[in-house]
C-alpha cells in the first residue's frame, strides 16, 4: 500500500506529488487525460509561489513577459494602459520544468487520494462559457502586452505569447459575435485560427470537497473566472494545504478535523474570488447578460457565507508547509 494516490497531472498534482515526496511518503501518480493549455498568465505571485516551493529562483527567467495591460472596461470606457509582470508560459512546458520525480502508477491502493482531476458534483455560479483561438497580431501592436475588453455580452482577453502571435480568450456570447462589437481587441487581431469548443469560464466549487480518505485540490476543487488571472497560484496554495492536510493525518492528527479546516479554507478563497469577480462583472455592463453573472456572483456569495457559518471557524494554521492546532487563546490571529 502506498500513502497517497495523486489523480491528475496539473500544477496542483506536480505541487502536491513534490511536497510529500519530499516528506518522505510513498506516492502514486495517475496523469489525467486532457489536452493541456495551450497558454497561462502567470502573475508575479503565483512565479514566486512555484519558485520558492521548488527551491528554483531562476525558474522563469527566458520565459515571455507581458509587461503592460490594456484595458477597456464599462460600456463606451477608452483604453487605459496599465504596468504588468506575468510571463506566458504553455502548461505543458511549465509541467516538465517542474517534474521532480517520474510518474509512478497510482493503482496500487492508497491510504489517502488527492485529487487534481475532476469528480464528483459542484456549485456553479453563473453559465459563461469561453472559448481560445490562436491569432496573428498586427505588426504594430503594442509589444509584451495583453489587452482585456467588456463588450455588450462578454468579453475579450488578448495575449501575445510570441513575437507576432497570441491568443484570444471569448468569454460570453458567441466569440465571432463578441469580436463584432470590439474595437480594442479586434483591432490588433489580423488572424484568427479555429475556436475551441466551448468550456465553462464561470466560477464553480466542489461539493463536497473532501471526506474520509481524499481530498480534491487545483481544479477538482475549485475552477476560477479567468478574468482574475489568479488560478494557478490557488492551485499551488491549495496543494500546500493539502499537502500539509495528508502529513498531519499521517503523523497521527485527527483527520476529522483537518478535512473540515480544509473545507472552511477553501470555501473561504472561493468567496474572496466571488468578491474580486462580483466588483468587475457589476462594471464591466449595464446589459442583461452582465446583470445575470453578477446576481450568480452574488447568490454565490451568500452560499459561501453560509457555508462559513455552520463550520465553526479555522481550527488549525499553516506555518510554511506545517499544519499546526490553532489556539485561539494563544492571542495569535488567524493568518488570513
Amino acid at each position: 500500500m502506498i500513502d497517497v494516490s495523486i489523480e491528475g497531472g496539473g500544477v496542483a498534482a506536480a505541487c502536491c506529488a513534490f511536497l510529500l515526496r519530499r516528506a518522505g511518503l510513498s506516492v502514486g501518480v495517475s496523469p489525467a487525460v486532457r489536452a493541456p493549455l495551450p497558454a497561462i498568465l502567470l502573475g508575479e505571485q503565483a512565479q514566486q509561489l512555484i519558485c520558492d516551493l521548488f527551491e528554483r529562483p531562476a525558474l522563469f527567467r527566458d520565459f515571455p513577459r507581458i509587461r503592460r495591460r490594456i484595458v477597456a472596461w464599462g460600456a463606451g470606457a477608452q483604453p487605459v494602459t496599465l504596468p504588468h509582470s506575468a510571463v506566458v508560459v504553455a502548461e505543458a512546458q511549465l509541467l516538465r520544468c517542474l517534474d521532480s520525480a517520474p510518474v509512478d502508477s497510482g493503482e496500487d491502493a492508497a491510504r489517502w487520494t488527492i485529487s487534481t482531476s475532476r469528480r464528483g458534483d459542484y456549485r456553479q455560479f453563473g453559465t459563461r462559457t469561453a472559448a481560445a483561438a490562436e491569432v496573428r497580431l498586427r505588426e504594430d501592436a503594442e509589444p509584451e502586452a495583453c489587452w482585456i475588453e467588456a463588450v455588450d455580452r462578454g468579453w475579450l482577453f488578448l495575449i501575445a505569447a510570441a513575437p507576432g502571435s497570441g491568443w484570444v480568450l471569448a468569454v460570453g456570447d458567441a466569440p465571432d459575435s463578441l469580436l463584432s462589437g470590439s474595437r480594442l481587441v479586434a483591432s490588433r487581431a489580423v488572424g484568427i485560427g479555429n475556436w475551441t469548443g466551448s468550456f465553462p469560464a464561470a466560477p464553480r466549487i466542489a461539493a463536497p470537497l473532501c471526506g474520509p480518505g481524499w481530498l480534491a485540490c487545483g481544479s477538482a476543487a475549485m475552477a476560477f473566472d479567468p478574468l482574475c488571472g489568479d488560478g494557478t497560484a490557488h492551485s499551488v496554495r491549495e496543494a500546500i494545504l493539502a499537502s500539509a492536510i495528508v502529513r498531519a493525518a499521517a503523523a497521527g492528527e485527527d483527520a476529522a478535523s483537518l478535512l473540515a479546516h480544509y473545507r472552511s479554507r477553501l470555501t473561504a478563497a472561493f468567496q474572496r474570488h466571488l468578491g474580486v469577480c462580483l466588483s468587475y462583472y457589476r462594471s464591466g455592463g449595464a446589459g442583461p447578460w452582465w446583470q445575470c453573472e453578477a446576481d450568480a456572483l452574488d447568490q454565490g456569495m451568500e452560499w459561501c457565507h453560509g457555508e462559513l457559518r455552520e463550520s465553526g471557524g479555522f481550527r488549525y494554521r499553516l506555518e510554511g508547509l506545517t499544519i499546526r492546532r490553532h489556539d485561539a487563546a494563544d492571542g495569535k490571529p488567524e493568518p488570513a
